[in-house]
């Protein structure tokens, strides 16, 4: 079931963004302390999820006046079952329905479930000079915690 969050699902998404970043661990990727969820999220309906509690979460935010994909995930636990692919687009339709032309986001350019997966869904590199000021600053701000711009990518997708 594909639902925007409410309230009450905030924490339980807690604890589906640290499984879920927890993936990266094996690859060598650590994020810094703190959560998305905590830290940037005080509005549910920003979020979509899916299930009851919440096993998977698309958050969404706007960047250069398109739709941004903040962060998708989903609990390992119930990976590969397609909770991805109707997040992602359960958040580009709420994308188009709120009159975006495009979505952008940043990903890791050579894990298996990041760049690769969003291209077979219809997103593609977007290349430095195409970046808007606010992306780029999102780009930076990201470096500056210490998810290193390579081998991370922006990309985008027409809606």
């Amino acid at each position: 079931m594909i639902r925007w969050a409410e309230t009450g699902d905030l924490e339980t998404l807690v604890t589906v963004e640290f499984a879920a970043d927890g993936m990266f661990a094996p690859m060598g990727i650590f994020f810094p302390p703190g959560t998305t969820m905590i830290e940037e999220c005080d509005d549910p309906e920003s979020v979509i999820v899916a299930g009851r509690p919440p096993l998977g979460f698309a958050m969404l935010g706007t960047v250069d006046g398109l739709a941004h994909l903040e962060q998708l995930a989903v609990h390992p636990d119930h990976g590969r079952r397609g909770i991805g692919t109707d997040l992602l687009t359960a958040a580009c339709d709420a994308a188009v329905a709120a009159g975006a032309a495009a979505m952008t986001l940043t990903t890791f350019r050579d894990v298996p479930w990041n760049a690769p997966w969003y291209a077979v869904r219809g997103f593609a590199v977007l290349p430095p000079e195409a970046w808007g000021p606010e992306l780029t600053a999102l780009v930076r701000q990201e470096h500056a915690l210490g998810i290193d711009v390579e081998p991370r990518v922006v990309m985008r997708k027409a809606l």
